[in-house]
């Protein structure tokens, strides 16, 4: 690894280990959605190695979020249906090769991803608005 390669990557380290836990989610929403579009470009390049394992990272952040969702809420069982959709979307675009089914996993985390920054930006101008 290179220099600037060991820089950049000691900055994405720091940068993750001093982040709020929202900015965390908001981080692997990005994640997942960047993973996806460069698996679709794997298979747009015929290169099956890359898109699997582009497509597997992706399916690893989705398996994160089902597993630190807090079930006693309602609403969060909800939520991880939809993650559930997402992941089964994922698999069934990484053994077949369906980017179709790639765009909609991405699609639905772009949307989970926009309500996500909204709610964040609400709670932080209500913590401004109280004076935290």
């Amino acid at each position: 690894m290179n220099a600037a390669n060991q820089a950049a990557s000691a900055y994405k380290r720091q940068q993750v280990m001093t982040a709020a836990p929202e900015d965390l989610t908001l981080m692997l929403y990005n994640g997942a959605i960047r993973f996806i579009n460069e698996s679709i470009q794997a298979i747009d390049k015929k290169d099956t190695e890359t898109a699997h394992a582009k497509n597997m990272r992706a399916q690893k952040i989705m398996r994160e979020f089902m597993l630190t969702t807090d079930m006693t809420q309602e609403i969060s069982r909800k939520w991880v249906q939809v993650d559930e959709y997402i992941l089964h979307c994922l698999v069934q675009g990484n053994v077949k090769k369906d980017k179709a089914k790639l765009e909609e996993a991405k699609e639905l985390l772009a949307g989970l991803r926009d309500a996500w920054c909204q709610a964040m930006k609400q709670v932080r101008e209500s913590k401004k608005a109280v004076g935290e």
